[in-house]
């Protein structure tokens, strides 16, 4: 099939690239390194990606310093694509999605919500990028492929954001189509890289650098032996409200507490969280919707109250049933009963609160517009938190 000379080059730009990914991947210690306590067993990555078949790519974008002149920088941006069943695959997965408050912006979710089904990647952006990160997918959906029976003749992509502009020159347009393109070209299966990366590069967490984290939970095999995978780009929170193993870390942490320089004292919940749910589980879309509030509870773990002005926006699905969306004849779907879906409730929670933690760990301090400088959290004053209050496991 042709493809434009544009995505053929981005595509031999990630076969040169994609050898590093793992690697990067790894090299930063995780928030299980450092002795944080989590409740549930990961899977083998402790990263979405223990799903089967889902594949993460990012574009990172970083340019500039100093004062901000808009058009040109400081850059502090980038674009997260997740593919359910990975690049090669065409076909829907059921899906459902959830706001816990609607600050934010999630696109395709009407037709998420009407067909039960995602079409497509979930791509990950600041917010005045969701317009051509959404356009670059519909021409990344045509060019790449048209199964037997569509001609792509529409596309609804699902496209999230949150707001990166204390550090990004948000106003200054700098994500791209090709940029779009990368982060679908590069993703794959392996170690997802987390932190100041992709759609997270510019965002920031209860007033430390937040970004891009992952988790996931196993279930006991004599439940199912199903895997629940989170992906979150987090951006959410004010200090004093951080939480992590159940313990008032963003109390015992000052520094530089960035809402509050803002907006005076007292100001607190802000930002917005964008939390993927990915499972191999045979769960319907109103299951999965029922999966995808439950990442509320995880939030909540780490403090979060939702506030205001808060976009937290979640949307789950299932890489289970791939002949569910056939365009004719009677598909035959398989579902997990509802009375044994408890155990897919836990591993959601669980998954949750750790990508969070994961994000804050592996960020790192970073400088954008006007000098702006949000710090990462000090991973040794993590670990004298939680010790203090007898939760460190090492």
């Amino acid at each position: 099939m042709r493809k434009s000379a544009l995505f053929s080059v981005v595509m031999a730009m990630a076969a040169l690239v994609s050898v590093g990914v793992n690697s990067a991947a790894q090299a930063k210690p995780r928030a299980r390194d450092l002795g944080v306590p989590f409740e549930g067993t990961p899977g083998p990555l402790n990263a979405i990606t223990d799903v089967k078949g889902v594949e993460v790519g990012h574009t990172t974008l970083i340019s500039g310093s100093g004062k901000l002149v808009v058009g040109r920088g400081p850059v502090r941006t980038g674009v997260t694509a997740i593919l359910p069943r990975g690049k090669e695959s065409s076909q829907p997965v059921f899906a459902g999605w959830f706001s816990l408050n609607g600050n934010g912006e999630m696109t395709g979710t009407t037709w998420v919500e009407e067909s039960g089904f995602l079409e497509g990647p979930v791509m990950l952006t600041n917010t005045h990028s969701v317009g051509v990160v959404r356009d670059a997918v519909v021409a990344w959906r045509v060019e790449h492929g048209r199964p037997e029976g569509s001609e792509y003749w529409w596309s609804l992509p699902v496209v999230a954001e949150t707001y990166d502009g204390y550090l990004n020159d948000v106003n200054g347009f700098h994500v791209r189509q090709e940029d779009a393109f990368h982060a679908l070209a590069t993703a794959g299966s392996g170690p997802v890289r987390e932190g100041n990366v992709g759609g997270g590069t510019g965002m920031i967490c209860y007033e430390f650098k937040g970004g891009i984290g992952t988790a996931s939970r196993r279930v006991d095999e004599k439940l199912g032996g199903y895997t629940v995978g989170i992906l979150v780009q987090c951006n959410c929170g004010g200090r004093e409200q951080l939480r992590i193993g159940g313990v008032p870390v963003g109390r015992e942490i000052a520094g530089n507490k960035v809402w509050s320089q803002v907006q005076g004292a007292g100001y607190d919940d802000t930002g917005s969280i964008i939390i993927i749910v990915a499972t191999d589980a045979p769960l319907l879309p109103h299951q999965l919707k029922r999966l995808a509030r439950r990442a509320s509870l995880g939030l909540a773990r780490t403090g979060s109250t939702s506030g205001n002005g808060s976009g937290d926006i979640f949307i789950a699905f299932s890489t289970a049933n791939p002949e569910a969306a056939r365009p004719a004849g009677i598909a035959q779907v398989k579902m997990v009963p509802n009375d044994e879906m408890n155990p897919l409730f836990s591993a959601t929670v669980e998954a949750t609160e750790e990508a969070i933690v994961n994000a804050l760990v592996a960020a790192e301090t970073m400088t954008g517009i006007d000098n702006h400088t949000v710090e990462a959290i000090p991973h040794e004053r993590l670990r004298e938190a939680l010790k203090k209050y007898n939760r460190l496991l090492k």
